[in-house]
């Protein structure tokens, strides 16, 4: 790592530096890569065998749970496993997907625990005839926004959210635009949305 040229002092090799921090952060890396699989694994454990399926792609951890038992799950993972934070709900639809799926969509909650450097994604699947999930607003109350745009976008309906309201369209927007079989460039709904004018624009 260092030498020394006539001097007490020692000489850094920069390459040599380098390969030592690069070093350092793949094992800081693979260590967390095992936490988050050990908490993976505890909330797979917290259900009958088959009831829950945890997956793994690219080091990250994904838990399916029911959705009946989704809330039970996330308020435990913040409780118990430390997920003191949630960064993202948002879903998923499966409808143009390769494979087979029990249902057209599924929610998913992104977690983050911030003293453990550690994160989860936690999904539940619902249908499409009444997709709906509980709210976990009242386990992070900035789920509200997150729920209710994706409320907005797909359609599915968070029960409990107490202000369940479109977050990006328009009240009386008829369809759910990230929805797999919206048409990409809509159904004319731009020429039809009311022109808000600015107060100033005349004098402008």
């Amino acid at each position: 790592m260092s030498e020394t040229r006539g001097t007490s002092l020692p000489v850094l090799d920069p390459a040599a530096v380098r390969k030592e921090r690069r070093a350092r952060a793949q094992e800081a890396e693979a260590r967390r890569h095992e936490r988050e699989r050990a908490l993976a694994e505890a909330v797979t454990g917290w259900f009958a065998p088959g009831e829950a399926s945890r997956a793994e792609l690219r080091h990250q951890q994904t838990v399916t749970v029911p959705v009946g038992r989704a809330h039970e799950t996330l308020r435990r993972c913040r409780d118990e496993l430390g997920f003191d934070l949630l960064t993202d709900v948002t879903v998923v639809d499966t409808l143009k997907l390769e494979g087979d799926h029990p249902e057209r969509f599924w929610v998913v909650w992104q977690l983050l625990s911030l003293a453990q450097n550690a994160t989860i994604w936690v999904r539940a699947w619902v249908n499409e005839d009444e997709p709906a999930c509980p709210s976990v607003r009242d386990l992070w109350p900035a789920a509200g926004y997150a729920e209710r745009e994706a409320y907005d976008m797909f359609g599915v309906e968070f029960t409990g959210h107490g202000d369940l309201r479109r977050l990006l369209m328009p009240e009386d927007y008829a369809g759910f635009p990230l929805r797999k079989d919206y048409p990409l460039r809509g159904r004319g709904e731009r020429d039809n949305f009311p022109v808000i004018r600015r107060a100033n624009e005349e004098a402008l």
